[in-house]
């Protein structure tokens, strides 16, 4: 990381910070006590960031008619300011839509919308929970169940920590990498984190932190192997989910509360997304 510049804290940066997500120049802002700082991720964007910042200072118009830039704002669709990031990254957006809309049926609906979702069908016979198994269930064309039970969350905090990292890490790989690539990922670490929890005997599962570890290793992998990307993810918070993971695998956590956690979801989410960003980078490597 490499400090720019520092901006007065009532400085408006969102002009800036468009033009600095459409040439795809890594960076983020921080707030510190003297003010706004600007980080930049590569050293070798230095130049183009000095560019646009001078710029911005003079009151030029960063976002000219013609080519890339106008495809960046066609992409923001002339919506309120605050709207434009969803729509730049809407993979991501969608499937955190999904989550919130699954969670407000539960609120209302309960274990309906659960039944539904989970990864083979559950009932009830004999006063005790019957499953269905994974081949009956895909052979009868319910498919969409192999990734399903990434949109239940139980909880409050479960969704907003689930929320907030796929945000965090989504809209990286959204800007850098195309939606495409997103919708691979959420689809491929989805399906992969719920089979290897499937794969355990449970079956009462479900949440968004399989995919959260496969953009976690896909972003970390891309930022060591393809620095000139733009990926960023700060060291401690790679600690820290990783450290997390390993903490809710062991028999401590039970004694805190934390004992019903999908561990193997975690940890196939996280192969997924380590898997392919081997794959892509040593791809781009290559060309």
């Amino acid at each position: 990381m490499y400090r720019v510049m520092l901006l007065p804290r009532d400085t408006d940066t969102r002009e800036l910070r468009k033009a600095l997500w459409a040439e795809r120049i890594g960076h983020f802002f921080t707030d510190e006590e003297e003010g706004q700082v600007l980080w930049l991720v590569d050293p070798q964007q230095r130049d183009a960031m000095q560019r646009l910042v001078m710029r911005w200072q003079r009151g030029e118009p960063l976002m000219p008619e013609g080519g890339k830039t106008r495809r960046m704002r066609r992409a923001g669709g002339g919506l309120p300011g605050w709207l434009a990031p969803f729509r730049q990254a809407p993979v991501t957006a969608g499937a955190m839509a999904i989550c919130l809309m699954v969670f407000a049926l539960m609120s209302v609906l309960g274990d309906l919308v659960t039944a539904a979702l989970t990864i083979v069908p559950v009932g009830v016979s004999g006063g005790q929970l019957v499953f269905g198994g994974l081949g009956e269930t895909l052979a009868s064309g319910q498919v969409w169940r192999l990734l399903s039970p990434a949109f239940l969350h139980f909880g409050w905090m479960h969704l907003v920590f689930n929320m907030l990292w796929l945000w965090y890490f989504g809209r990286q790989v959204e800007a850098f990498h195309g939606r495409g690539r997103m919708l691979t990922l959420l689809l491929a670490a989805g399906i992969g984190g719920n089979l290897a929890q499937y794969a355990t005997g449970t079956v009462l599962f479900g949440g968004m932190s399989g995919v959260d570890f496969a953009l976690l290793g896909y972003v970390w992998l891309m930022s060591r192997r393809r620095p000139g990307d733009g990926f960023f993810v700060p060291q401690m918070l790679v600690v820290f989910m990783l450290g997390w993971m390993v903490f809710t695998m062991t028999d401590v956590a039970e004694l805190f509360g934390f004992g019903n956690v999908a561990n193997e979801a975690h940890l196939g989410g996280l192969v997924v997304g380590l898997a392919l960003g081997w794959y892509h980078s040593r791809r781009a490597k290559s060309r």
